[in-house]
């Protein structure tokens, strides 16, 4: 090749050059590589997570007894019977007659086995109001809320016959067929909408039906390949339908920024007066630069997942790694072949009313021009405003708590099976969600064994963790036994785990834990919240050193910059801060809570922080990797430290708007779900990135590098054999003559 190819340097580059020369050939491998992805992912298909792998310790122990066993767990029916006033009692004939009517019923649904009266099982409340008809749920526990409509019906007419009393079934089934009844679609709804909301943003940013859809088809098709490739890669790390639906969340978002970035600078190239080609190359070497580092930084951003040792976070970290990386290569190769085949085309279908204004050789925006303004004239004000305004939003998360949300915090009083829910832990407290006991012995009915199991039993209610009833499940086959234990507290999660404290350190070592080769893992929805609080506690000074120390050394390459590095990873941290405050605050405390129709539910979902900060690291990048990128641009070509501060944040404000209102829109579109859980995960995300694209790259970041000046460009000498990432590439530089092929001949771009 010409001189003209060798000035071009950078990955980006001359990715986005080959692919502007062989347009058909990019956009056919790009075509080819998601059809071949989506033919070997169908081909291969799903292997999800199992129950054994979600947890390590003692829950996993006991999921792993259960698997090795063979055994499948029943989905579990209760029929809650209780006097509705002070009158009747378990021991009075009408009472007896409805806990009769409620037996006959459900064993003549035939759907049904292992029936037992209260009368037989001692399930019967101490101030004797309240009785419990308890059975197990015949085939698949997975698929049990899909078979248990008939049961449920014939709990219905029992009650209807019987008015003096409450007669309402609760469990795994019943509880499965509520939910899906009532949220099933909710999340296709949210993940169908978001993708008609982010082209309806589009289409107003650009005021072009053609150039509006590009970043949509990049995300979508992006998507698709990855979920192909998410089937071929759970051989090796099983996935799970959320690690899905987080890859979808990631993938629309980093698919349509990064098309975004690389549209907006070849048509502001193409306003500034330079022809098609020369506008599609300033793009890839300099928007196409800052999407390569931008990905690598939120790929190394997801990797952060991997570290928890939890096998649906490492399944979410991978699957969004996966989209990002896809999402990258796509917007450096198929989209520069795309934008040259389509030329002029681009701005095809043109929407009545959103005329596009011409700038003349910008886009400046005139908002934040007079922001910046204010800004750099008084930079030591606004620092000091803006970060102790995000100290003080930040300052809640100090008191942040977080759990496994409970089903009356998760849906609230929202369904008749929530007030059931309340109803049986007040008459039977921990009887709803029992812990279980998974015992394994060498010979299960060994009088040893048996004497330890009945021994467990009293003490389990003599020490105070258990007021009963304690029921033993023997499994004689596979020598397993079941011991559920309602544990005192209930659905209170900090007194039911010192109740399950009390089980694991003092009443199993006193009892079980005396029979040579006897394993007994408690497991149950209060040890597997404790278990994963405790793991995940362990993970997070992994996760966050590991994410920010790679972003670090990421920054410092890309940017030579010591204190450009510094300074992204300080903001960063400031941004998810401000983020965790504003959970703590509206989830915790309630306050505001009204205004995004949640709750004050006292705590925040125990996953939720660290895959906040995970996420939020890596999609902030985003736009600091554009601003800083394009600052540098500007200083490079010569301007002063405080020109180019203005020149790289008001030239990148309208596409850091844009992808900050589509992000936020498609967040936000996740708050609007009745769970709790995602309420919280839609309104953190959406917060975050508000706040990050506003308050951080429009007035922190060129507050703090005006007040920097020179030093922003400060790497110390012995950094210097440091590799050189930078590859950077001036307008100036790329607006030269083409380059020109073996014959002389110009290749066309």
């Amino acid at each position: 090749m010409g001189n003209g190819e060798a000035r071009v340097r950078g990955l980006a580059a001359r990715a986005g050059g080959w692919s502007a020369r062989h347009r058909w050939a990019a956009v056919g491998i790009w075509v080819l590589f998601v059809v071949l992805a989506m033919g070997l992912g169908s081909a291969a298909g799903r292997v999800d997570v199992k129950d054994s792998d979600q947890l390590k310790g003692e829950t996993h122990t006991a999921a792993r007894i259960i698997e090795d066993a063979g055994i499948e767990e029943p989905a579990s029916e209760t029929v809650l019977i209780q006097a509705k006033g002070s009158g009747l009692k378990a021991t009075d004939p009408e009472f007896r007659e409805a806990v009769t009517a409620v037996v006959r019923a459900v064993e003549k649904t035939g759907r049904v086995t292992d029936v037992t009266s209260p009368y037989d099982a001692k399930t019967i409340s101490k101030d004797g109001r309240s009785a419990l008809v308890q059975f197990d749920m015949r085939g698949d526990s997975d698929t049990a809320g899909e078979r248990v409509e008939p049961v449920l019906e014939a709990v219905e007419g029992v009650q209807q016959e019987h008015e003096a009393l409450l007669i309402e079934e609760i469990g795994g089934a019943s509880m499965m067929k509520t939910f899906d009844d009532a949220f099933g679609d909710d999340f296709k709804k949210a993940e169908y909408s978001a993708v008609p909301v982010a082209l309806g943003i589009l289409l107003i940013a650009f005021g072009a039906l053609v150039a509006a859809l590009l970043p949509v088809a990049l995300a979508v098709t992006a998507i698709m390949a990855t979920m192909g490739l998410m089937g071929v890669v759970s051989h090796v790390m099983p996935m799970s339908d959320t690690a899905n639906s987080v890859m979808l969340l990631v993938g629309l978002a980093v698919g349509v920024d990064y098309c975004l970035f690389y549209l907006r600078r070849e048509r502001e190239e193409r306003e500034a007066g330079r022809d098609a080609q020369t506008a599609l190359r300033i793009a890839a070497a300099t928007s196409g630069r800052a999407i390569v580092v931008s990905g690598v930084t939120v790929c190394v951003a997801m990797a952060g997942m991997l570290f928890t040792g939890l096998a649906e976070f490492e399944a979410m970290g991978l699957a969004s790694l996966m989209v990002v990386a896809v999402a990258m290569v796509g917007s450096v190769t198929v989209l520069p072949a795309l934008l040259s085949l389509l030329g002029e085309r681009v701005e095809k279908g043109r929407i009545p009313f959103l005329r596009r204004r011409k700038r003349g050789t910008g886009q400046d925006s005139r908002f934040w021009t007079a922001v910046l303004r204010r800004v750099l004239a008084r930079p030591v004000i606004s620092v000091v405003v803006a970060a102790g305004a995000l100290l003080a939003v930040a300052a809640p998360a100090l008191g942040m708590k977080t759990q496994q949300l409970t089903l009356d915090q998760e849906f609230g009083d929202s369904l008749p099976i929530v007030q059931t829910y309340n109803r049986l832990n007040e008459a039977f407290p921990g009887g709803s969600e029992p812990a279980e006991v998974v015992v394994r012995a060498d010979d299960i009915n060994a009088p040893r064994v048996q004497a330890a199991l009945a021994d467990f039993r009293e003490r389990a209610i003599s020490s105070g963790a258990s007021r009963g009833p304690v029921e033993i499940k023997l499994h004689d086959a596979q020598d397993v036994a079941f011991v559920y234990v309602p544990l005192v507290g209930g659905s209170d999660q900090d007194k039911a785990g010192v109740s399950l404290d009390k089980l694991r350190d003092e009443v199993r070592p006193a009892t079980l834990g005396k029979v040579d080769g006897l394993e007994a893992p408690i497991t149950g929805q209060v040890a597997g919240s404790k278990d994963f609080n405790d793991q995940l506690a362990g993970a997070v000074v992994p996760v966050f050193a590991f994410v920010v120390v790679f972003a670090f050394v990421l920054m410092l390459l890309s940017f030579r910059s010591l204190t450009i590095a510094l300074t992204s990873i300080v903001l960063n941290l400031l941004s998810v801060g401000a983020a965790y405050g504003i959970l703590v605050a509206v989830f915790q405390h309630g306050w505001g809570a009204s205004l995004v129709g949640a709750e004050g539910v006292g705590a925040i979902i125990t996953w939720l922080p660290l895959f906040l900060f995970v996420i939020l690291f890596g999609l902030s990048m985003d736009y600091h990797v554009f601003v800083v990128s394009r600052i540098r641009e500007a200083r490079l070509r010569g301007l002063e430290t405080g020109d180019a501060i203005r020149h790289g944040v008001v030239t990148t404000a309208g596409v850091v708007t844009s992808a900050a209102v589509i992000m936020v829109a498609v967040f936000a579109i996740f708050g609007t779900l009745s769970m709790q859980s995602m309420k919280q995960m839609g309104v953190g995300l959406a917060a975050a990135v508000l706040i990050d694209a506003t308050i951080i790259r429009g007035v922190l970041l060129p507050a703090v590098m005006a007040l920097l000046g020179e030093r922003n460009w400060y790497l110390p000498r012995w950094l210097h054999r440091l590799p050189d990432l930078t590859h950077d590439e001036t307008p100036q530089a790329i607006a030269q003559p083409a380059a020109r092929d073996d014959e002389g001949e110009p290749v066309k771009v």
